[in-house]
């Protein structure tokens, strides 16, 4: 099986439209891994994180058909003894052996990592670097991503404490290869992913020739 050409981390914050291009990437041929949904995976009975989250947050997170209530795991995680970070450290590793599981057995030329938290987490992250060659980030003004919150049900008030609880547009601008800004129609950022299009598939021919010259 022939490695990806290239794997790229794709990431930035809520309501600037990263889901979207991450659709528009798919759509182009690329494999997407939903690296915030293998959080949920690795949760389920009998996966990855299932026994050690249960064993560390006790038996009132398991719902009656053996599952993970993640409301009242929610509320034990972020109550006020703040335990997110001893979450993470048993969830993210888990996460990190399915996604080197799903980038070995992937079979297009681009695999992206569709990851929230890219720059706030070891997800993606390995011993000796990273699992991602690229970085793509999406980033849109405040003015821009509000609207779009509050469209989805939250208060401003909820819209702006999310964002600011993330990485900032500087953060993620030190580890980005490509800054794709989302401030216009849907068809501006397909034109956007399409005109970033020869850029991946640059990024493919020199990880093909990097790859090839470690065999």
């Amino acid at each position: 099986m022939t490695a990806p050409g290239a794997v790229i981390g794709l990431t930035g914050g809520i309501g600037v439209g990263k889901s979207t291009v991450a659709n528009l990437l798919a759509d182009a041929g690329a494999h997407v891994i939903d690296v915030d949904g293998l959080g949920r995976t690795v949760l389920e009975p009998g996966n990855a994180a299932y026994a050690e989250v249960v064993d560390a947050f006790g038996p009132e997170i398991v719902s009656a058909d053996s599952s993970i209530d993640r409301a009242a795991l929610a509320a034990v995680v972020f109550g006020p003894n703040n335990r997110l970070g001893e979450l993470e450290a048993i969830t993210h590793p888990a996460m990190n052996d399915v996604m080197t599981e799903q980038i070995a057995n992937a079979t297009a030329d681009v695999v992206v990592l569709d990851m929230a938290i890219l720059v706030e987490s070891q997800l993606g992250r390995t011993p000796t670097g990273t699992m991602y060659d690229r970085v793509i980030v999406v980033e849109a003004p405040t003015e821009v991503r509000v609207p779009r919150l509050l469209q989805r049900g939250l208060t401003a008030e909820d819209a702006k404490a999310r964002m600011q609880a993330q990485a900032s547009d500087l953060e993620r601008r030190l580890v980005a290869d490509v800054v794709v800004t989302n401030d216009g129609t849907e068809d501006d950022l397909a034109n956007a992913v399409a005109m970033l299009m020869p850029t991946i598939e640059a990024w493919v021919h020199q990880g093909r020739i990097h790859k090839g010259s470690r065999q």
